[in-house]
């Protein structure tokens, strides 16, 4: 089933468009059409609900074009690090550290939340606001994943470390670090490791739907870290002919 919906394209900065650093090039926009089997509910688009049942594609999402089909897919290139933290031995207080290429974290709470080990990290002074995502959690139940991203996107990071001397309670508390994903060139081979340039405009689809249309910013300047999947602009090697993208 295909959802084609008319595409209009403003040249007025809106909300949902945090990314686009200059309105220049919003014009150039092309129609395109996308393959929804190769998007993601939650990563790449925000599902439907009761008050708006149509599902919504992000804005502002990297896209390489499948050279198989012509249709256009997330962008796939160079392979984002993803290390995870888990809290063992059940503790009931105190703290723990992080340590990322030589800075160490101030004190985080033994049952933190994702937001909490987001902040940390990012207060350090090798990693910038946007060079992470955590998820999962809280702890010390759940683990955590953190996704490097910025300017450390596609980088085979070095594996954090971690102290747990300061957990109390529970049976020998303490903090593992383990390589969930290493980052890496890109191993795509459809034609979506090549960006083609990003979604311009939120696109909706129903449920159950292949394709659907979108527009293309394939002429302009743009915040990478502002993203809905953030990337580091000196991974991408290569670009599709005709694009023109700047980036802050």
């Amino acid at each position: 089933m295909n959802d084609f919906q008319p595409i209009t394209v403003s040249e007025e900065a809106t909300a949902d468009r945090p990314w686009l650093a200059s309105l220049v090039g919003t014009n150039n926009a092309n129609t395109i059409t996308l393959d929804l089997t190769k998007f993601v509910s939650g990563v790449h688009y925000e599902a439907g609900n009761l008050l708006q049942p149509r599902n919504v594609l992000k804005s502002g999402l990297p896209l390489g074009k499948v050279t198989a089909t012509g249709l256009y897919a997330p962008y796939a290139g160079p392979t984002a690090e993803v290390q995870t933290v888990t809290v063992t031995g059940t503790p009931t207080g105190g703290t723990y550290t992080l340590t990322f290429s030589g800075q160490t974290t101030a004190a985080i709470p033994y049952n933190a939340t994702a937001a909490q080990v987001k902040a940390a990290l990012e207060a350090l002074s090798n990693i910038s606001v946007g060079d992470v995502s955590v998820t999962g959690g809280p702890h010390p139940g759940t683990a955590m994943s953190v996704t490097f991203a910025g300017q450390y996107m596609g980088d085979d990071v070095a594996a954090m470390t971690a102290s747990g001397a300061s957990l109390t309670g529970g049976s020998t508390p303490g903090v593992t670090i383990a390589t969930a994903t290493a980052g890496g060139a890109a191993t795509a081979t459809d034609g979506t490791e090549t960006l083609a340039g990003f979604l311009a405009t939120e696109s909706m689809f129903a449920t159950g739907s292949t394709k659907t249309s979108g527009a293309l910013l394939w002429f302009g300047e743009v915040f990478a870290a502002k993203c809905p999947i953030p990337f580091d602009p000196t991974d991408v090697a290569s670009v599709a002919p005709g694009v023109n993208i700047h980036y802050r």
